[in-house]
């Protein structure tokens, strides 16, 4: 569909999408592509996409910035991958995950779809007005899965265990399913209520964590 791609921004998830793209066949040029896509962080989209010059077609790829962000371009579209993208990571990163597609017109919408297949990803159609509800949703998954993490291991550390040993636990969580396990699914709540006291006399910050969680977790 597009004979030639321009990726603005060679960080994590720029590096990746310009090696999946040579791994297809697509050609990347560092200038004039038929297509620009932009991977700079959220505050420079707007200043981007005003520095491209009307033509191609241009796409972001944030998950909270609305299309307006590309103005003045009519010819535009976000495709963002519902990945975590690390430091050094290739374009296998890229391989299983899915896409939120956000376009103007059907034109946009198949653009956006033949990008997010071209990048092995799975689309789906997510509404311009909705990408700010559908963005926390992702934080929560993925940013506030490392809080969780570096809060059990501290408890871990201060109980004389290994924090390494929860990553078999939180495997196993999610390709269990995300069944719920533990003293709330069983309704063992004398033990919530001694978690919660020992975690208010020894560390009072993931004591009001664990607490929110508890309340967020009961049916």
């Amino acid at each position: 569909m597009f004979e030639s791609v321009t990726v603005v921004g060679r960080g994590r998830v720029g590096s990746a999408l310009c090696a999946r793209l040579a791994q297809r066949g697509v050609p990347v040029r560092e200038a004039g592509g038929s297509l620009v896509v932009l991977c700079v962080p959220d505050r420079a989209i707007a200043a981007a996409a005003r520095a491209v010059a009307p033509g191609p077609w241009v796409a972001h790829v944030s998950g909270a910035t609305p299309l307006s962000a590309l103005d003045p371009h009519e010819r535009r579209f976000s495709m963002h991958p519902l990945q975590t993208f690390t430091r050094g990571g290739g374009p296998e990163q890229f391989d299983g995950a899915w896409a939120a597609i956000t376009a103007a017109s059907a034109d946009g919408a198949a653009r956006a779809t033949w990008l997010a297949d071209c990048l092995g990803l799975r689309p789906f159609p997510l509404a311009d007005e909705q990408r700010t509800l559908y963005h926390a949703g992702a934080v929560v998954a993925s940013n506030y899965l490392v809080t969780l993490y570096r809060s059990a291991g501290h408890l871990l550390e201060l109980a004389g265990a290994p924090p390494e040993a929860l990553v078999p636990l939180m495997q196993h969580t999610i390709d269990a399913g995300f069944e719920l396990t533990g003293p709330i699914a069983r309704g063992d709540w004398e033990v919530v209520e001694a978690h919660a006291a020992e975690l208010e006399r020894r560390t009072p910050a993931i004591a009001a964590l664990y607490r929110a969680l508890a309340a967020a977790t009961t049916p």
